[in-house]
């Protein structure tokens, strides 16, 4: 089949279009015609053997994927060849066929395209996940979201208004905040402007911010340490920005805030039922308009190094995607 192969770890350039084995499908497994797939930030790590899990060379890169199923395995019930599905991949998205075991996939939406479906999972899954199991996100409450024009970032400015809560949204320029006042955020924070910190204070009476969802990192989560309210939940999504910060243990003492750890692929793992109650609370919210799914560029599948700097040069807002299939 064809894919684009990681031969070797380095940047998405050192990447090739080349010919991959079709992997065999096995009793609990469903083989899926590939025919888009979402572009995350871990792709460009497990690229570069910096991501916590590593595939044997060689490999596809390509966490996330929507297409149709080609074939099922003895025991698969729930599932049939034909169905048009999403799923969770890990590896292996950016190639014409995936298999994968039938637990980890979803049927789409009836009038949901591939391309939207490509880039729903990872960044829904993990936004409503950290706000409403981790983050325990109320109505009437504060929620800060850094990286609001990203994938997950504009995600969770919509879950959170979708849930109730007043959403400022944080951004490194005017153009990608207004993507994320499209979308729902109450209020506007641009990095440039001034302390992070003050910023905050300044748009919350002085309290800060009920919930902070971080997927940055750095010196921005320092600064969240600082204006956060009392029992304030600060969410631990990523670290975009490169460095992995460290906190002082005296500012959650004396905020009575939590730092909370948001690991939605363990969740996933652990509690599949849970998960799967998301995503029916998050098909409702889609089908009453509340959240717009966002794809800013589309790629084809020899243009997947392509894809994968456009995510790195930060212009991306919403979802980048490759399409494998037209």
């Amino acid at each position: 089949m064809r894919a684009v192969i990681c031969k070797e770890y380095g940047p998405p350039e050192s990447l090739v279009v080349g010919e991959l084995e079709t992997p065999d499908v096995g009793e609990n497994d469903v083989r899926i015609g590939v025919h888009a797939c979402g572009v995350n930030f871990p792709d460009t790590l497990i690229i570069q053997g910096k991501y916590q899990f590593k595939p044997d060379m060689p490999f596809a890169p390509g966490s996330e994927v929507a297409g149709e199923i080609l074939e099922t395995g003895a025991q698969v019930r729930n599932l049939n060849v034909g169905d048009r599905v999403m799923a969770m991949v890990g590896h292996g998205g950016f190639a014409e066929e995936v298999v994968i075991g039938a637990e980890r996939v979803m049927p789409m939406p009836d009038d949901m395209n591939f391309e939207v479906a490509a880039g729903f999972p990872m960044v829904y899954g993990t936004s409503y996940h950290a706000l409403k199991q981790r983050g325990q996100l109320q109505p009437g409450e504060t929620l800060l979201v850094l990286g609001a024009s990203g994938g997950v970032g504009l995600a969770a400015v919509e879950l959170g208004k979708a849930m109730g809560a007043r959403v400022i949204a944080a951004a490194s320029s005017d153009e990608k905040l207004q993507v994320a006042r499209e979308h729902g955020a109450d209020e506007l924070l641009n990095y440039s402007n001034g302390s992070l910190k003050e910023q905050v204070k300044a748009l919350t009476d002085g309290k800060g911010a009920d919930v902070i969802y971080d997927p940055v990192g750095g010196d921005y989560f320092d600064e969240c340490l600082r204006c956060i309210n009392w029992n304030g939940r600060l969410l631990v999504v990523g670290f975009a920005s490169g460095r992995i910060p460290q906190a002082p243990a005296n500012l959650p003492l004396l905020k009575g805030s939590s730092i909370v750890g948001v690991f939605w692929g363990d969740f996933v793992r652990r509690q599949p039922k849970d998960n799967m109650q998301n995503f029916m609370e998050l098909f409702a919210f889609l089908k009453e308009g509340r959240i717009r799914p966002h794809v800013s560029a589309t790629f084809r599948l020899e243009e997947a190094p392509k894809a994968l700097n456009h995510l790195l040069s930060r212009k991306a807002t919403g979802k980048v995607v490759v399409k494998v299939r037209d």
